[in-house]
């Protein structure tokens, strides 16, 4: 059973929201416009190769798989410039597949490695014209698709590549700049990360040092983790983007997880300024960008469990292509994608057991939490219809304490499932 307390922050967050929407002071509507005014909507009818079926205008997401693209860029304009100094032309950085699951049981994030050789297929240009297919590194998608200055028709070229090289179809995509992420990382009072060891930048990398132990990463800071490549700690003295992604992932989980707690949630202000930061940073579909199909997506996902947010790494070896050094995918990663487009779970998501069928008859019905089936007592033999089990005695359907895919035994007198193991958090994150 999920606690009073988590369904109580998400109905105080939903009310305070719509409430602010429908009722709310002027201050607080006109801010949700200014919001949505500053989302570029990105339209990519024509441009993408794989057709998504038309979905619920009512609800777009409903019933469906989400196989939502992230990808931060690493544009050099105005304040991203201060950042990361001035650099022409637009390139793509981290680009994560995120799946969430048909029922909402668990989120998978697949980090595709910028460094990979892969097969750019052809892509619609801004000027009209056609690009020829061609191999190099995966992130060459974002700047060929972009003709050096369109973010549309970079996104949809780096989604068609996705599509062909994963075989799962894309249904939704965000274009995230790296300032996008400060505003993002502030309205939720900073990040909170534990570090195993110290992290010291190189200054031409990044600007960045950070004790071991508990860190509270500010908006700067965190892009700042984001971004370095090089120093000690963590990985840093190998400068590879492979040990990055591993820091991305970490710092990505300890984000989903401080969203979800009761410290951002219970907090109608911060929650404002998240949904604020969030919609004015991003490039996006027009179902992200519409404020009212993502709050249906969210509240599709209240309870999910923080476990079943789960971080996967595609499998790689080092290669080298007309003498210059990249990356290949392992044989797995033609599993793991094949498992995304079947809407799989991965072998950490701990599933909810579902419900028993009620008995056809009607009769011997189990009261809530006994967990009888068919009006059949917990006894292999037993009276039928009596519903009288001792606690724990492990009747199939869920006594007390199969919360969280546990069960106990049945009535054929198999052995009780295990509990699910503890869970293992990535380098970074807190308990």
């Amino acid at each position: 059973m999920r606690s009073w307390r988590k369904k109580f922050v998400v109905r105080t967050v939903t009310m305070s929201v719509v409430g602010a929407m429908a009722f709310g002071s002027a201050a607080a509507a006109t801010a949700y416009h200014n919001a949505v005014s500053q989302i570029e909507v990105q339209d990519l009818d024509g441009l993408v190769t794989e057709v998504v079926e038309p979905k619920d205008p009512s609800d777009p997401f409903k019933d469906q798989a989400v196989n939502l693209l992230l990808m931060g860029t690493d544009i050099r304009d105005g304040s991203n410039a201060d950042i990361g100094g001035t650099v022409s032309g637009m390139r793509s950085d981290t680009t994560m597949l995120v799946h969430i699951s048909a029922d909402r049981q668990w989120i998978e994030i697949v980090s595709l490695p910028r460094d990979t050789f892969v097969d750019i297929p052809s892509c619609k240009l801004p000027d009209g014209s056609q690009s020829q297919p061609y191999r190099d590194k995966f992130n060459a998608s974002f700047t060929v698709g972009s003709g050096g200055t369109d973010m549309k028709y970079a996104a949809a070229c780096t989604i068609n590549t996705v599509n062909a090289i994963t075989g799962v179809t894309v249904t939704n995509h965000a274009v995230v700049k790296m300032n996008g992420v400060i505003d993002v990382v502030d309205a939720i009072g900073g990040v909170k990360m534990c570090l195993p060891e110290a992290l010291h930048g190189n200054p031409k990398s990044a600007r960045i040092d950070l004790p071991a132990g508990e860190n509270l990463l500010d908006g700067k800071t965190a892009i700042q983790f984001l971004r370095v490549r090089k120093g000690t700690g963590m990985g840093l003295e190998m400068g590879s983007d492979l040990t990055r992604i591993e820091r991305q992932q970490a710092f990505i989980n300890a984000t989903f997880r401080q969203i979800l707690s009761a410290e951002t949630l219970a907090d109608p202000t911060k929650t404002f300024r998240l949904i604020n930061a969030a919609l004015g940073s991003l490039s996006a579909d027009p179902a992200i960008a519409n404020p009212g199909s993502v709050a249906g997506l969210a509240w599709s996902l209240r309870e999910i469990e923080k476990r079943n947010i789960i971080m996967t790494k595609i499998p790689v070896y080092d290669t080298e292509e007309n003498g210059v050094g990249g990356l290949g995918w392992g044989p797995e990663a033609a599993e793991i994608f094949a498992r995304v487009a079947a809407d799989e779970p991965p072998a950490d998501v701990v599933l909810d057991t579902p419900e028993p069928s009620a008995s056809p008859s009607g009769s011997g019905a189990a009261e809530e939490g006994s967990g009888d089936t068919g009006g059949d007592t917990g006894e292999a033999g037993g009276d039928s219809g009596t519903g009288e089990t001792e606690e724990g005695s492990g009747d199939a359907g869920g006594s007390e304490g199969t919360e969280d895919g546990e069960t106990g035994e049945t009535g054929g007198g198999t052995e009780p499932k295990p509990s699910p193991s503890p869970e293992v958090l990535l380098d970074g994150v807190c308990a």
